[in-house]
């Protein structure tokens, strides 16, 4: 039975945007595959981790048949991307197998009974819903993404608080030894929610967001976060746990203010962390008059030294960090200049944007 039949293009777009979520190995065989499902005029095509599902609908008029099948998403993908651009692709369902057609060449594949596959239900208990564009979106996860933890026994780290309160939505991630906090104000006030987003979940909402200023719809239950933008569906678990209060983090006496180019830092410290030590990754500001100066040594005795002048009239400094940890800050913000300010060698350092309250990084220092 015919059930298909449409242009590669058609098919592989949704299926790139859905694939994402689909883990190599998984215990539930199913879980492995991408839900294709026609209704009237709409194609979806659905996949989940149990945590997370993603849709991805698309418009297909060439049959008026509904179906639901599922079928091997990674396999799918792969023969999709293999074909020619522009490639005619046909498929029929018999019995529990798919077959593909598409030019000169067939596949047929294993499918699974489509009543089979574990749905995530969508969540009746909507707290709070915000609006906001994906560009706006997308900047914000990616102010704070690399603060979060990767595979942290405090599994509530493994994630990224989002806030909505007093009219702003805020997004917080730290991995206990750096902190990356990003706001936005909102046009409406909406009722004040916090929940932890996964991980996997950030990293799939950054991939798919666009650049656009097209609306992105955030439904917060909770227990569940749904968001739906362009053609996607996306809806997650949250983490359940206490989030560290970031408000205790964040330094607000700090004496010791510097104001510096960002990229003239960047660049001097992607080039002394070429002689960082590999494991420790540690790097040295020294601070004095109009001056700073930093150091990179590694195990077998060798020195990178950068030296600038800067405006800076605060007492001497000595502070060592994590080189990768002001990288990655550093890398991910779009500004002219940051802000850094410090309090002694044992303190954490705040860097902020100038004439902007809603970026704020704190860093650790490390000994050295």
């Amino acid at each position: 039975m015919l059930l298909i039949k449409t242009d590669r293009d058609t098919l592989l777009k949704p299926l790139q945007e859905v694939t994402g979520v689909v883990e190599r190995r998984h215990t539930l065989p199913i879980l492995s595959n991408v839900l294709i499902e026609r209704s009237g005029d709409k194609l979806s095509l659905i996949a989940t981790d149990l945590e997370i599902q993603v849709t991805a609908i698309t418009a297909c008029t060439d049959q008026d048949k509904d179906f639901s099948i599922t079928v091997s998403a990674k396999k799918l993908l792969d023969i999709c991307r293999s074909l020619p651009e522009g490639t005619t692709v046909s498929l029929d369902g018999e019995d529990s197998r798919l077959q593909l057609k598409g030019g000169k060449s067939r596949f047929s594949l294993q499918t699974l009974p489509a009543v089979d596959f574990p749905r995530v239900a969508p969540s009746l208990d909507v707290k709070s819903v915000v609006r906001l564009s994906q560009k706006t979106l997308k900047r914000l996860l990616n102010l704070v993404q690399f603060s979060m933890a990767q595979q942290d026994i405090r599994y509530y780290l493994n994630g990224l608080l989002l806030i909505v309160d007093a009219g702003q939505l805020k997004v917080v991630a730290t991995d206990g030894h750096r902190l990356s906090l990003a706001s936005v104000p909102l046009e409406e006030t909406i009722e004040s929610q916090e929940v932890i987003l996964p991980r996997k979940t950030v990293v799939e909402l950054i991939k798919l967001l666009t650049d656009s200023e097209e609306e992105t719809i955030i439904e917060i239950a909770q227990n569940q976060v749904k968001f739906t933008f362009g053609n996607i569906i996306l809806v997650s678990k949250v983490i359940d746990g206490k989030f560290p209060d970031h408000n205790r983090v964040i330094p607000t006496n700090h004496d010791k203010n510097l104001l510096i180019a960002r990229t003239f830092l960047l660049q001097a410290l992607q080039r002394v962390s070429i002689l960082s030590n590999e494991k420790f990754r540690g790097v040295r500001l020294v601070l004095t008059g109009n001056n700073l100066r930093i150091v990179c040594n590694n195990s077998e005795q060798e020195e990178a030294q950068e030296e600038m002048e800067i405006e800076y009239a605060g007492d001497a400094l000595d502070i060592g960090f994590n080189v990768s940890y002001l990288l990655d800050v550093l890398n991910n913000l779009g500004c002219e200049n940051v802000a850094c300010s410090f309090g002694d060698a044992n303190s954490s350092m705040l860097m902020t944007v100038p004439g902007e309250d809603s970026f704020k990084y704190v860093v650790m220092p490390m000994r050295i």
